[in-house]
Order: C-alpha cells, then structure tokens, then sequence
C-alpha cells in the first residue's frame, strides 16, 4: 500500500501555517522510500544543485565528479574558461567515463575508448564504421545546465530550468560585504554515511531555537534569543535564511568565542556581530561569520542517509599568515564540538522519526526558518503528487 494517499498531502496543509500555529511535517516523510523516490525527480532532478567551489576548478581543463542520487556528473572549466557539467555516463554501454578530479583536455571512457570533449561531445568511437546509422551526434554526454553564484557552482538535470541567481536575491545584500567569489576555501572534509535523513540536516543546520541549548556554553556568545528572520518570505524565493546577533563584536565558533582568522574588511560593525545560517535546497546549507563563511553540501544517499561534505571559506589574506595551518586546527577543533552535538542530535531525532509516537510538534517563534522550508517542499510536493 502506498503512502502516498490523499490524506497524507492533505496533512501537509497544517505545516505551512504561521510559525504561530503550524505543525511540524509528517513524520514518514522523513523515512519513507517512496517519498524519497517523488523528492529525486520532484526536487534532485528540477532543481538548482549546489555541488562545489569554483576553485576546485581554477585552470581550463580542471574537472571533478560528483554523484546526486546514483547520477555521476563531471563538472569541467574548458578551455574557453566555461564552466560545464555533464553526465559521466558513457552514451555506449553506461560506463562511467571517469571519477575523481583532474585535468584534461577529453574525456576516454575505459571500457571501449570512446572520446568525449569537454563539452561532452563524442569526438571518437573506435570500430563504429560498420554500425548503420551511426552518428556521433547522437551520442555526446547529456549536459546540464550550469550557474555560478558567490564562488559555488550549481547545477541543474533540467536543462531549460529557469535562472537560479534571481531566486537568492533575498539574501544577497547580507553577503556583499564579503566578496565570496574572490574568498578562499583551503580544502573540504565528507562525513560518510549519516544515518539520517536530509531533511534532519537541513532543519538542524537552521534551528535558531537549539542554539545556545544543544550547544549550551559553546554558543553562548550567539544565543537563541537573538535570532531574527527577515520578511517577506515568498514561495519564489530559494532561500531561506535567518540572522544570529551576537553579545560581543566578532564572535567566533570556537573555545574563545572570538574570532581567529582576519575578519573580512569590508565588514560593517552589525555584520562583524551576527553570523548568518541559510538553507539553499535541496543540497547546500550555508553561513556567514564575522572571520569565515561556512558550508554543508548534503547528498542524500538513501531515505534515512546522507553524506556531508564540509568546508571553510576565508579572506585571501588568511592563507597568508605563517599560523594558518595552526589557527585552521583550533578553528576546526571548535566547529567538531558543534558537529558532534548535532550528529548525536540527528541521529536521535532520526531513530524517533520511526517511532510510533513520533510527534506532529509544534514550533517555537525560533524555528520560522522550518515553516519557510516547508512551504518550499510543499508546493513541490504538490506538484509532484501522484493523482
């Protein structure tokens, strides 16, 4: 029997509510298969997809893979300096043409040596003379469409998807000050196989209302109380975001609860004293404070399991200091506090999820964030849902 009845999309109804009336969002929606079946053509194949930094790719020819719900895609900077993707799926007999990361000027599948250029055209496919009807044409890697937005590249399985950039408008002025797309982020960590859904992750990375609880002491510095959710919120935006004041200028996630690395200059003083936690869905949580901007690409690998792939975004001038590496580890060793609170959390909220007694809760003014996330998911929902 499906669950994916009438009366479930009907429940959906009292989850996008005011955040002074809503309830939280069906528990089996978090753990179901089906329901994570509509979300990856509903959401993972329709939608704007955060995957990495540009400077992962800085030179023509660079190129890294990625897997999105069992479809491998490369992501290339070509020589013209273009950034493309494209499916890593070899058109012939579904090899994959390649993993990992490098540079190279094709792409030769291992299996039978068919060529691809970097635009995914088939350039070469040895032994076909013979096949009737063969054209090269036919067989390039499909592409996707491509943005680039703050020094991140997003990438879209429709190809006639409407522009990404518009949709972060909202935000945008919050970030300015921060130059992004010159910043620089040292290197990224993935935590593999995450027994919870990405749903789980997607709330807690934006859950004002566990701040300085959850993380009582170590966030003391940005407590719950000073969370603020800027308005208005509209079903077009693709962003959902709240500010985090601080009690002191230049705060920091770490044991001083100040800042390590250089803060970015062009900072103004209320900036330096709030950070910024945002969810740009469905992969990609991100937040700005006053010394670093902080990210978690979110690969849902199964209903209830994700992969996370973690990263710090600096001043250029931090990788200047002869102490980088050694601030970068008491940054770091500050931010796996956080982590290990929240995976403890998430995990727990996971395991109740599948109780019998799992809850339609309701929200504190705290968590406005979850009420704007649900009313992203629902209209997709909607539209999705079997008749």
């Amino acid at each position: 029997m499906t669950v994916l009845t009438s009366d479930l999309l009907s429940r959906f109804e009292a989850s996008i509510d005011d955040v002074s009336k809503a309830t939280t969002l069906p528990p089996e929606i978090y753990t179901s298969p089906e329901v994570y079946e509509l979300e990856r053509e509903a959401l993972f194949m329709k939608e704007w997809l955060g995957v990495g930094r540009c400077e992962r790719i800085p030179n023509p020819g660079d190129w890294f893979t990625v897997n999105i719900l069992d479809e491998p895609i490369i992501v290339v900077r070509d020589k013209e300096g273009t950034v493309r993707a494209m499916s890593a799926v070899c058109q012939h007999r579904a090899m994959q043409v390649c993993e990992g990361a490098g540079n190279s000027s094709t792409f030769k599948c291992p299996y039978h040596h068919w060529i691809f250029g970097q635009d995914g055209r088939l350039l070469g496919a040895p032994a076909m003379e013979r096949t009737e009807g063969f054209d090269k044409g036919d067989f390039g890697l499909p592409p996707l469409a491509v943005e680039e937005w703050q020094g991140f590249i997003f990438v879209n399985f429709d190809v006639d998807a409407a522009p990404f950039a518009p949709r972060m408008s909202r935000y945008e002025p919050y970030l300015q000050n921060y130059d992004l797309t010159n910043a620089v982020c040292p290197g990224t960590f993935t935590l593999e196989n995450l027994p919870w859904n990405w749903k789980v992750m997607f709330e807690n990375f934006n859950d004002g209302y566990h701040a300085n609880r959850l993380h009582q002491f170590v966030q003391d510095f940005c407590p719950s109380h000073m969370s603020e959710f800027p308005v208005p919120w509209d079903d077009d935006s693709g962003v959902m975001f709240r500010t985090a004041g601080y009690t002191h200028i230049d705060g920091g996630f770490n044991a001083t609860h100040r800042v390590i690395m250089p803060v970015f200059p062009d900072l103004t003083e209320e900036e330096r004293s709030r950070s910024t936690f945002a969810l740009i869905p469905p992969l990609l949580c991100f937040g700005t404070a006053a010394d670093q901007a902080f990210f978690f690409i979110i690969r849902p690998t199964g209903p209830e399991t994700i992969d996370a792939e973690i990263g710090y975004i600096f001043h250029p001038s931090a990788l200047d200091d002869p102490l980088f590496d050694a601030k970068m580890e008491l940054s770091d060793a500050g931010v796996q506090v956080f982590v290990q609170q929240d995976q403890d959390a998430t995990m727990k909220v996971q395991r109740g999820l599948r109780s019998r007694y799992a809850p339609r809760g309701r929200y504190s003014w705290q968590e406005e964030s979850h009420v704007q996330f649900n009313r992203w998911l629902v209209q997709r929902y909607r539209a999705a849902w079997p008749e």
